[in-house]
């Protein structure tokens, strides 16, 4: 419950960016009014590899920002990465969530049979 309220303020923040008290109010309002999934909770280890990925990926997104300035990357293709087992849908979102983050992929499509479809850029043609 407690995750669900932080994650539903965070992605509030992130899309006001306003810090006022009357935003701060709404955005509580909204999160305790959107409509809850009522799954199993997610293992405490789960979370940690999760957020632990999230703070890695932000230096990674500054370099892969930098890199595409620098040295423009010309080829692009479609892969499909593998969702891990028994994955809850908030932490679905969260793993959408890291590797759109980075610069240099971005998910298309989350398939019902286990896999992302994601978009990257490459500067060569080889895999």
């Amino acid at each position: 419950m407690i995750g669900h309220l932080i994650l539903r303020l965070s992605i509030w923040f992130l899309l006001t960016a306003d810090f006022s008290l009357a935003n701060i109010a709404i955005g509580i309002a909204i999160a305790f009014l959107l409509p809850r999934s009522y799954t199993r909770p997610e293992p405490l280890k789960e979370w940690f590899d999760v957020y632990g990925k999230i703070l890695l990926a932000i230096p990674i997104a500054y370099l892969e920002a930098f890199e595409l300035i620098f040295r423009p990357h010309r080829h692009e293709d479609i892969v499909l990465e593998k969702v891990p087992n028994h994955r809850s849908p908030l932490l679905i979102f969260l793993d959408v969530f890291l590797i759109t983050f980075t610069p240099k992929t971005i998910v298309v499509k989350y398939r019902e049979d286990g896999f992302y479809e994601v978009h990257r850029v490459r500067r060569t043609s080889s895999n």
